[in-house]
């Protein structure tokens, strides 16, 4: 029997539907929907093409679909509850409200070119966990894709560049003003390196986090400004890993894994999560030197999110090449890997642009499906 719904109303819907705000008000009758716990409530959803973010009620997660013009359908502990005529529903895998999701904060790379610098949330069962970089403009992705950060205790830094990194004071302190108590945030990254020649010095991870918030820190104040504020900093690799990848964390059944990869003179960290059979594999930026440490800790992968900056050579200025991987070596990769889903991310404009040509050097090599990020993007592995 079809639940009745008082009224349903959508507003400030673009025909694009992108970037723009739904407000879904429904009201319900109390009588019908009393056994499913459901009674007067306001959704603000961010549109991100044809599937919305997962919302949580108690007793379960409710998400819903929405398309212009095609009605909606609504799913409540993994069974259609509410349907209309979507005829689209069988994109939102139900599996997904109990696995892993990727949000893309930021999909650009150093130039102000209208993406967000690197950055993604994880999330597990549909809460945001886990924070891989933090790039400039992901701070106002974070706002814009209406997530809660109350659980939020995981920062994974794949190298400490700008453009990774540089954001992570103003995500820190979000999380602080969004809490109750005290918060202790887990925090890997590189374990640095001294100054080479006329390359830069790197600090570690921990050296780094306590330049921002130790008690001589530029945020020091941050400590206890909104609610109590620890760190407890890895440098990784951690010794004896012997460049295999290696567990730094395991709880509830996410897994954590870490390898270090190379990115010219930057010490870097390429990461792995696994959760109830999936998996979710971050590059970082990363060269030639370290596509043998990749290929270890991604194979069998569902989803590997790879830096492409530059084109198939001689496409790009020389000086890349020793810093990037080029389209040909991430197909090779991702075919050898048995990856399941390429997702190209920090895209430069030059990529951005060749998407074509992109796209093609992969698939000479690689089978599997290949996705461009955009910042707001949301995908099940």
């Amino acid at each position: 029997m079809p639940i009745p719904w008082c009224s349903a109303r959508v507003s400030g819907c673009e025909s694009s539907f992108r970037n723009c705000e739904l407000q879904l008000f429904f009201l319900c009758r109390f009588f019908t929907l009393r056994r499913f716990g459901l009674f007067r409530w306001l959704l603000a959803f961010r549109a991100s093409r044809e599937l919305f973010r997962v919302a949580r009620f108690s007793g379960g997660f409710l998400a819903f679909v929405f398309r212009e013009g095609d009605g909606f359908s609504a799913l409540k502990a993994g069974k259609v509850i509410i349907h209309g005529h979507a005829d689209f529903f069988h994109r939102l895998r139900p599996d997904s409200l109990d696995g892993l999701e990727l949000l893309v904060l930021g999909s650009g790379g150093p130039g102000a070119t209208g993406r967000a610098a690197s950055s993604y949330l994880v999330l597990v069962k549909g809460v945001p966990q886990i924070l891989v970089d933090a790039g400039p403009g992901s701070f106002a992705r974070m706002g814009e894709a209406k997530v809660s950060l109350e659980s939020l205790d995981t920062v994974l830094l794949t190298h400490l560049h700008v453009d990774h990194a540089a954001e992570l004071p103003g995500i820190i302190k979000a999380r602080a003003v969004s809490a109750a108590g005290p918060i202790q945030f887990d925090v890997y990254g590189p374990a640095g390196r001294a100054a080479q020649g006329e390359a830069a010095a790197f600090p570690s991870t921990e050296r780094f986090m306590t330049l921002l918030f130790g008690p001589q820190g530029a945020f020091a104040y941050l400590k206890d400004f909104a609610a109590p504020v620890t760190f407890k900093v890895v440098n990784l690799p951690r010794p004896g890993s012997g460049g295999e990848p290696a567990v730094i964390r395991s709880r509830n059944d996410l897994a954590i894994s870490a390898i270090a990869g190379h990115h010219g003179d930057a010490p870097s960290i390429i990461y792995r999560i696994d959760y109830h059979g999936q998996s979710l594999v971050f590059s970082g930026d990363i060269d030639a030197s370290g596509l043998p440490a990749l290929a270890k800790i991604a194979a069998g992968a569902s989803l590997l999110v790879f830096d492409a900056v530059v084109l198939d050579p001689p496409a790009s200025p020389a000086v890349l090449y020793g810093l990037h991987s080029p389209p040909q070596a991430i197909g090779a990769l991702a075919e050898n890997s048995h990856v399941r889903t390429l997702l190209l991310s920090h895209l430069s404009p030059a990529v951005d642009q060749h998407r074509t040509a992109v796209t093609a050097s992969i698939a000479r090599h690689y089978a599997g499906t290949v996705k461009f990020a955009a910042d707001g993007v949301r995908l099940q592995p």
